[in-house]
């Protein structure tokens, strides 16, 4: 859908004024705010139900802005601003005094990136400022990858949203730590480890035990309503199997089309491909999640360097589900 200079100026009218906007990346959609404006980012925070130690990004328009939100600086963030954005990477670095308590959690350091979709990045010119933007989802939840999707979240709760199509690549930024010594990998993303360290040309460092909170770490996250449950894919069958026999009704998502010959069985076939999977993996949870199963089956994507952000989002969404609830 095509935003107009109208849609954008309006948007960044709303965030001066102190409210949210839905808007696209090209990871997923976020729900942002002036990031300057404490009382505007607890807006966030109630709107998503997310608790108050739980940082946000701040996307920002221009690699100059980042001494506006940071401090200390190393040279190996500006080799990986320089080599990634704009584009699906977040940095961690020491805050500025002036960045509100708000954005992050009550940290020394703050989480800035870039984004590369041209509806992000008009409103981050239009506005000035940074935004401090999660996922445009209730906390926890499936992350929303279209506009349709920030709709069913919120209603009519949320004062604009912006529709730029579904997001590119579908899963959420890689999340690296540039505030303690050698770069670290916090969260994993569409950008691998093995580009980071080919790009800072050695390897990344372990997470420290005192490494910063970042966004989309805990335990369980990323998860539909419908318990969800990771497994090889010549288990789907049997499981399925064994749960209908229960009286149960059964989504699946899977590497293959050969749909089980089953009643009350869900059958969704993902792209064979990492980057088409990453593309449609939320919208497919969501599809599942709406089919009224009393379980999702997903079968365990391949263990190759591509596809670690997705068996980290499929891992979240499936942690604390168990077969003895069905799910």
């Amino acid at each position: 859908m095509t935003v107009s200079n109208t849609d954008i100026a309006h948007a960044a009218a709303v965030l001066k004024a102190g409210e949210l906007v839905a808007f696209p990346t090209e990871t997923v959609y976020g729900l942002g705010a002036d990031a300057s404006n404490a009382d505007a980012v607890r807006k966030v925070f109630a709107a998503k139900g997310r608790p108050a130690d739980h940082p946000l990004i701040v996307h920002i328009a221009d690699a100059v802005q980042l001494s506006n939100w940071a401090r200390d600086i190393p040279p190996t963030a500006h080799l990986l601003a320089k080599k990634f954005w704009p584009g699906p990477l977040t940095l961690v670095l020491k805050r500025n005094p002036q960045v509100p308590d708000a954005v992050t959690g009550g940290q020394d350091t703050v989480a800035l990136r870039i984004p590369s979709h041209p509806v992000a990045q008009a409103l981050l010119r239009e506005f000035g400022g940074g935004i401090a933007a999660p996922s445009a989802n209730r906390f926890g939840r499936v992350s929303a990858t279209t506009a349709a999707h920030v709709h069913e979240e919120f209603g009519d709760s949320v004062a604009c949203v912006l529709d730029g199509g579904a997001a590119d690549v579908g899963i959420e930024s890689t999340i690296v730590d540039c505030s303690r010594g050698a770069p670290a990998l916090l969260r994993p993303g569409w950008i691998t480890p093995q580009q980071l360290e080919a790009a800072l040309g050695a390897p990344l460092a372990a997470p420290q035990t005192a490494a910063p909170r970042a966004p989309g770490m805990l335990d369980k996250h990323y998860a539909p309503q419908t318990p969800l449950m990771l497994m090889e894919g010549d288990l789907i069958n049997e499981l399925a199997h064994s749960l209908i026999r229960q009286g149960k009704r059964v989504a699946a998502l899977a590497r293959t089309s050969r749909r089980p010959l089953l009643d009350d069985l869900v059958w969704l076939a993902a792209p064979a491909d990492a980057a088409g999977y990453a593309h449609d993996l939320y919208a497919n949870l969501r599809r599942l999640d709406h089919a009224g199963c009393d379980a999702i089956l997903v079968e365990q994507p391949p263990e190759q360097a591509e596809w670690i952000a997705i068996r980290d989002r499929l891992n979240r969404a499936a942690a604390g589900s168990g077969e003895a609830e069905g799910s």
